[in-house]
């Protein structure tokens, strides 16, 4: 059977108080439409429509690597009228399974198993359902005396006595297309918030003898919808639950699961150890038998294997296998450290590419340099590589020593095997095999002391 999905994320979200429309707040590191989205393609449904509507080029923006249409809803008047929307979007053969755009700790293996279901069932139209203890905001299943599916009645328009059953509809339906569609067209406005309800269809897909299953849902947590930050904080704690949960399962150590903050993309290798107080965000990889922490903070970098970072800020670097970092470091974006390199206490790097077994061992900044291998950095040092309007590189050759407290004045070469001495500004190119020195001669003031107290 061939599917689509059409994914419901028109709507302002009114409870998050908040310039940007519900579906692009992030969870666990990515916004809640892409959590959707790649569940589904997860589930094997590529063929994606996400209905826009209030601020419609912030949501777009954020799928644009998803490879997914689009249909606009200039007006929210209702779900039943979002999916007419997206007729023209998608394929009239198969079957379409709609969403919405705020559940991101739905899974891959839910979305798979209610296709499957669909199939089986033979049904024109199934709903995703679930038992909840407080059902307060949620429409009611209401079933027959065989259990069969009756209708949907919203809260709103719910009587006492159906505001008491406590099975739920999520917001989750299988629909053969044309049925569903045709069934669109008779929609009506007539309930209390003069909108059309996705839900009025299927009463009337089941007058018409349509087939119409319920799926019950056992895991009530992944059905939830977030309409505001407090329940967003909620969805976010749990979707970073699975992930340490994933991560220890597959040879991760994390030491203290609670301290310890991964966004749900992060790859992590056997036996690398996560110490309390890390945070690890967006694309990042990392390898096998790393320590990572404590109090680290890690983003869209690849780090290799063998790798330590202590306590320390890594942005948008490339690290290879078995360098030490840290204490207190902070590698800015297009660093890239070579296998073994030493990076200490207090050294910032920035947009500079450190060779096989360099040392930066403490105190220094080092931007916009090119670092061959075997360097080593001494305290204090600094490229001065930013004149007041344009920024130049450093080129440090192989086996390079630079002397503690160097001013580096890019432009500037120092070729191989060189050194500095200790305290210098070096304005000009270094030879191979030399040694440059640039001090002022130091003075000496004899009773100096005495002169100034007399």
């Amino acid at each position: 059977m061939k599917f689509s999905a059409v994914i419901l994320a028109a709507g302002k979200g009114v409870r998050m108080v908040s310039r940007q429309p519900k579906v692009v707040h992030q969870a666990a590191g990515k916004p809640m439409i892409c959590h959707i989205a790649d569940a589904v393609k997860e589930a094997g449904v590529n063929d994606i429509t996400v209905v826009v509507g209030h601020s419609k080029e912030i949501v777009q923006e954020v799928l644009a690597d998803r490879d997914v249409r689009f249909a606009v809803q200039e007006q929210q008047l209702g779900t039943g009228h979002a999916l007419m929307q997206a007729e023209g979007s998608i394929d009239p053969d198969g079957t379409v399974l709609v969403l919405t755009g705020d559940t991101p700790l739905l899974r891959a293996g839910t979305i798979k198993k209610m296709l499957d279901f669909h199939q089986q069932q033979k049904a024109t139209a199934t709903i995703l359902s679930a038992v909840i203890n407080n059902p307060y905001g949620y429409g009611r299943i209401l079933r027959n005396p065989d259990n069969s599916f009756d209708r949907v009645v919203e809260e709103k328009d719910a009587r006492e006595e159906e505001k008491k059953i406590q099975e739920i509809n999520s917001g989750i339906y299988c629909f053969d297309i044309a049925a569903v569609f045709a069934a669109l067209k008779k929609l009506g406005t007539s309930n209390a918030q003069g909108e059309y309800y996705l839900t009025d269809v299927l009463e009337i897909l089941k007058n018409n003898q349509r087939q119409v299953a319920v799926l019950l849902h056992d895991d009530v947590e992944e059905l939830y919808g977030v309409n505001d930050r407090v329940q967003l904080s909620w969805a976010e704690n749990k979707l970073r639950q699975r992930k340490n949960i994933e991560l220890m399962e597959n040879g991760v150590t994390i030491m203290d699961p609670r301290s310890t903050y991964i966004d749900k993309d992060v790859i992590i290798g056997r036996d690398t150890i996560i110490y309390p107080n890390t945070i690890i965000e967006g694309q990042t990889e990392i390898g096998e038998s790393c320590e990572i922490g404590p109090s680290t903070r890690i983003n869209s970098s690849v780090i290799g294997h063998g790798v330590v970072i202590e306590t320390s800020r890594i942005k948008q670097a490339q690290i290879d296998d078995d360098c030490n970092i840290g204490p207190f470091a902070y590698l800015r974006p297009e660093t890239v450290l070579k296998h073994g390199v030493k990076v200490g206490d207090f050294v910032e790097i920035k947009k500079s590419v450190i060779g096989v077994k360099s040392k930066i061992p403490h105190l220094s900044y080092v931007g916009d340099a090119l670092v061959g291998e075997g360097v080593n950095i001494g305290a204090g040092t600094i490229t001065c590589n930013y004149d007041g309007k344009n920024k130049y590189q450093t080129i440090l050759e192989d086996k390079v020593f630079i002397g503690s407290n160097t001013n580096l004045v890019a432009p500037v070469t120092v070729k191989r095997n060189s050194m500095t001495g200790a305290g210098s500004t070096i304005t000009r190119d270094v030879p191979e095999d030399s040694l440059a020195i640039e001090r002022a001669p130091q003075k000496v003031i004899k009773d100096w002391k005495k002169k100034k107290e007399d």
